[in-house]
């Protein structure tokens, strides 16, 4: 009987595998990403030309729409920002897509994410510079060098991440490993609603926000991405977890815990401001870095013992 139920229990276990695997790569299929690159393509440029629209019918009176003291429906410039938050929610859906693979591979997405939240937020910045003043007395101008700054510096780090990604070194690859993957594609099917919805909620936020003239206390270029940084660092710690089953490798374990506090270092960062957030975000991305270089070096010690 005992035997009986294993067989089963196998052959169920196997058979749900089969299936998520199958959902997986029908969710997420190359026909699929291509339709929705196109659709993201399309309402990024239909977004831009109404935000163009809206700016024009503000600056002469026929709108009265504002968020805070921003400039975002005053200056032509601003208008940049619409497709790149279009973009940025493509990024996001690709790391999702990209989770199944590897620890290192989604970090590293959540880098690149980071930096083009930086630069959209640059597109923002630019229009509040003021030219009339002292240049180092202005605020909006200081802070506009911070995120220069840290755009290149950031830049930077992803270039020596995936330096430092190429040389990871071949490990034997564990029967297990198949098991492990799927648990990670079946989280990879549940953020896919989760984020649409996280999409939808921060749309009507914000559109709430502009035509009610209501103030907007949070910081409206993380909007959107507090959560969703928020939930990847439950999603992470939840996948180390689960690779306790199939890992006993120390090196490995401390490197997968090493790049859940770099995500927490990125998600602190959009709760600070000025250079505390640029601080925060560079640190959190060379922590990562310094975690990778250890972790190819003890792996790189333990094969050649």
């Amino acid at each position: 009987t005992s035997k009986l139920y294993k067989k089963k229990l196998k052959s169920y276990i196997s058979d749900m595998n089969s299936r998520i695997e199958k959902l997986f790569l029908k969710v997420f299929s190359e026909n699929n990403l291509k339709k929705f690159e196109k659709f993201i393509l399309f309402f990024a440029t239909i977004g831009f030309i109404i935000h163009l629209g809206l700016i024009l019918l503000n600056n002469n009176g026929l709108l009265n729409l504002s968020i805070g003291e921003d400039n975002l429906l005053q200056n032509p410039i601003s208008a940049i920002y619409t497709p790149f938050s279009f973009i940025l929610v493509y990024e996001a859906f690709l790391l999702i897509y990209y989770l199944p693979r590897s620890f290192t591979t989604s970090v590293g997405k959540q880098y690149e994410i980071i930096s083009l939240i930086l630069i959209r937020k640059i597109f923002k910045d630019i229009p509040d510079v003021n030219l009339d003043d002292n240049w180092f007395l202005n605020d909006n101008n200081i802070q506009l060098i911070y995120d220069l700054c840290g755009i290149l510096i950031v830049f930077f780090l992803i270039f020596i991440f995936r330096k430092l990604k190429e040389n990871l070194p071949n490990l034997s690859v564990n029967k297990n490993l198949e098991r492990f993957i799927n648990y990670k594609r079946l989280i990879s099917l549940i953020l896919v609603p989760v984020l649409t919805t996280l999409c939808l909620i921060s749309f009507f936020d914000w559109f709430n926000v502009v035509f009610s003239n209501e103030p907007f206390d949070d910081n409206l270029n993380y909007l959107f991405f507090v959560d969703f940084f928020t939930i990847l660092i439950l999603v992470d710690v939840f996948i180390l977890l689960i690779s306790f089953q199939y890992t006993e490798r120390y090196s490995q374990l401390i490197r997968n815990t090493g790049f859940i506090i770099s995500t927490i270092l990125l998600r602190l960062s959009f709760s600070a401001t000025g250079l505390v957030s640029i601080i925060l975000l560079v640190s959190g991305i060379i922590f990562g870095i310094i975690i990778l270089a250890i972790y190819n070096q003890m792996e790189k010690q333990s094969i050649k013992v």
